[in-house]
């Protein structure tokens, strides 16, 4: 068993810029991912003697207060035994980087409730690999381009971009509704919240609240139309937009909620959908949310060449694209 007092953890230049998750789950060996999670929703790990959340970028020289943990390193190691290696369908790989085409229904990482997910499929893949990091993140139900780093440099390089709103980050969603042309640009701010039993949540709130962050979403309709795939249903008349969706912010279920504010959900949305409409939806054969991370546009981050990077829409949703 690891000794149970405070530690405190000193963060390098290597580790500068990362995620403070990320940090503490490399440097916390057998500790849970939910554990991880909960000592810094519980306000337990400090830096620089102050609260933090888990997005919180970290920076060279600070100082992390980790609380009293009593750690075994056998149950971690027979968990992550339990991993299924997994190799995802690659976009691009070199030496620095690899973008997937991510499926939907696999979350990025462990934790809250999940055991594995994305990242410790492919570690376990590829034993030999000295370093395999997120660069950023897909929710669960979205499918399409995903960065894994392979070299600190390369991680934080491109982190440094998303951080910075110099990547081009275009998703394609299917949207109840006719989407209104003039309606190009949605600038909201969104606040994350719990609920009663600790699920997270986004909202729109108003420009002088104190914790809404602003966030910028360009919207360009690529159809419109009724599906179909939906002829002799009750929704056969019902017309849907299909959406390349823009994203100069990211903030968590950015594109879910500001098009749900806007009056037109993603269709398959659990979250800020229309439950109604979904369940029919499931009934006629689309069985999840038509959100896809498309097209992805950055600079490499030894080379300085621009790439852009593609993922055409999965099966599930291409027969969904059509309209008539």
């Amino acid at each position: 068993m690891a000794s149970a007092e405070v530690r405190h953890l000193r963060v390098d230049e290597e580790s500068a810029g990362q995620r403070l998750d990320n940090f503490l789950i490399r440097e916390l060996k057998g500790a849970p991912k939910t554990l991880v999670y909960r000592i810094i929703r519980s306000g337990e790990v400090r830096v620089n003697k102050g609260r933090a959340s888990a997005e919180t970028r970290i920076q060279a020289g600070d100082d992390i207060r980790v609380p009293p943990l009593r750690l075994s390193e056998k149950p971690q190691e027979k968990a992550e035994q339990t991993v299924p290696g997994r190799e995802f369908p690659v976009l691009f790989e070199d030496g620095w980087f690899l973008a997937i085409d991510k499926p939907a229904g696999v979350a990025v990482h462990g934790g809250s409730g999940v055991s594995f997910g994305v990242i410790e499929q492919l570690r376990r893949a590829r034993p030999q690999a000295p370093l395999l990091e997120l660069v950023h993140r897909l929710d669960r139900e979205t499918s399409g381009v995903l960065l894994v780093a392979k070299k600190k440099s390369a991680l934080k390089s491109l982190q440094n971009q998303f951080r910075e709103r110099e990547t081009a980050k275009t998703y394609l969603a299917l949207v109840k509704g006719a989407w209104p042309q003039r309606l190009k640009v949605i600038d909201l701010p969104l606040h994350k919240y719990l609920l009663a039993d600790g699920e997270r949540r986004v909202k729109v709130v108003p420009a002088d609240h104190p914790d809404g962050q602003r966030s910028l979403t360009l919207v360009k309709v690529r159809a419109s139309g009724v599906l179909p795939g939906l002829a002799g249903t009750p929704d056969a008349a019902t017309v849907f937009s299909l959406l390349e969706v823009t994203i100069k912010t990211g903030r968590t279920h950015q594109i879910r909620v500001h098009l749900s504010h806007s009056g037109h959900p993603i269709v398959g949305d659990d979250k800020y959908g229309d439950f109604d409409l979904n369940r029919r939806m499931q009934r006629a054969g689309l069985k999840r949310m038509f959100l896809h991370a498309w097209r992805l546009g950055l600079v490499h981050p030894t080379t300085l060449e621009m790439l852009e990077l593609k993922s055409e829409l999965p099966s599930e949703l291409s027969a969904w694209s059509e309209f008539t």
